[in-house]
């Protein structure tokens, strides 16, 4: 199977959050050639759009390895910005372009060709390897990867080690593996006054000051120095808004938002804890204020050992560098699988992803199925 064709196969399926675009229908034809049992698994949830997924495994047995991704691709933005349609998986002069090349169609196909190699060299392997596909991961992320793992575990799936196939590389492949994830934590914040007029400023209580003392106690918190795999934890303030169209009116209520990427010190509950200490404390009583916090996933590790070490190895035999092991960067549906085996990410470079024009070498593609190859080589104990 060639990686390259079939990515951009991959690409010219529509799949936009949440259309399935025919990418599952697509993938699931070539892993059923290969001898994949293959289950389509849709969800919806109240007050969410419908989202189908696709778990697919070759074999019975334990050891069960997994590959993960998402076939699912963020809107392309002003279609007219970009040189090439991004719906059409073109190559040219040795570049894959199109909507997904990057994130992450171009890995899927890498790990699917890499399977089908595997096959043809060496049979069947002694256990299994499946594919946990959604199509819900550039969007809301409920409908995806956590449903389905929750609905194999209670059929009796077992998963014993999976790389996800975000794109990890800041610049070259081989560049960093990802053996965890910082958590992430939203915080919708609102402040309570008493609205008034801005010339009679003793008799009113006004909100927005009230933020500003609550916003500049946040922004002084210090939440740690950093751990051993994790870089220091940040706070940053996205929006704030007080709904006032008059400037002569003191407002009654203010609102803001702020993200707090956290390392393996915390939690989100001990984060919460901590927060609402802090603000207590700023605001003069909880009375005067509001915190609503809204955790989409937990910070992870996953401590190198046998397999970073085999991607290591595969990434130094294909393209002759060593990855960092790195836990930066955003989040990942790894922070769901890691409740059920050992799981890093490791896919393309990320350069282009999410952009107009995204796009990324052939050369890239081909190499990364031969890593992934080589890992499943490493895994099931066999010889090239």
């Amino acid at each position: 199977m060639d990686p390259v064709a079939f990515a951009a196969d991959l690409i010219r399926c529509p799949s936009v959050t949440p259309a399935e675009g025919g990418a599952l229908d697509l993938l699931q034809e070539r892993l059923t050639a290969l001898g994949f049992q293959c289950r389509r698994m849709p969800f919806h949830a109240p007050d969410t759009d419908p989202v189908d997924n696709l778990y697919a495994r070759l074999g019975a047995g334990q050891p069960n390895f997994v590959f993960a991704g998402h076939t699912d691709v963020v809107p392309v933005g002003d279609n007219g910005a970009w040189t090439r349609d991004p719906f059409a998986g073109e190559v040219s002069e040795g570049v894959l372009h199109g909507r997904g090349a990057s994130d992450m169609k171009g890995a899927i196909a890498a790990f699917t060709a890499a399977v089908a190699g595997f096959l043809d060299m060496h049979g069947a392997p002694n256990g299994s390897i499946s594919l946990l596909i959604t199509g819900d991961e550039e969007g809301p992320a409920v409908n995806g990867t956590r449903k389905m793992l929750e609905a194999l575990a209670a059929d009796g799936e077992k998963f014993d080690a999976c790389i996800t196939g975000e794109p990890t590389n800041p610049e070259e492949l081989g560049d960093m593996v990802k053996i965890g994830r910082r958590g992430s934590l939203n915080g919708y914040l609102t402040a309570f006054g008493v609205q008034g007029h801005t010339g009679y400023p003793h008799l009113a209580d006004n909100a927005a000051h009230r933020m500003v003392n609550l916003l500049k106690a946040l922004i002084d918190l210090e939440l740690d120095a950093g751990s051993e795999h994790f870089q220091a934890s940040t706070l940053a303030i996205s929006t704030v808004d007080v709904g006032n169209p008059a400037t002569n009116v003191i407002p009654g209520e203010a609102k803001a938002v702020f993200n707090i990427r956290f390392n393996d010190l915390h939690t989100s509950d001990s984060l919460e804890e901590m927060l609402r200490s802090v603000l207590d404390t700023a605001a003069g009583g909880s009375a005067h204020y509001d915190l609503k916090i809204v955790c989409s996933g937990e910070s992870f590790l996953t401590p190198p050992g046998d397999l970073s070490e085999m991607l290591t190895e595969a990434c130094l035999e294909v393209v002759g560098r060593r990855p960092e092991l790195s836990t930066t960067g955003g989040t990942s549906d790894s922070r769901f699988i890691k409740d059920y085996c050992p799981v890093v990410d490791f896919g393309l470079v990320g350069k282009t992803m999410h952009k107009v024009d995204e796009q990324v070498p052939v050369a890239d593609v081909e190499g990364l199925s031969r890593i992934y190859g080589k890992v499943l080589e490493r895994y099931f104990g066999v010889s090239a």
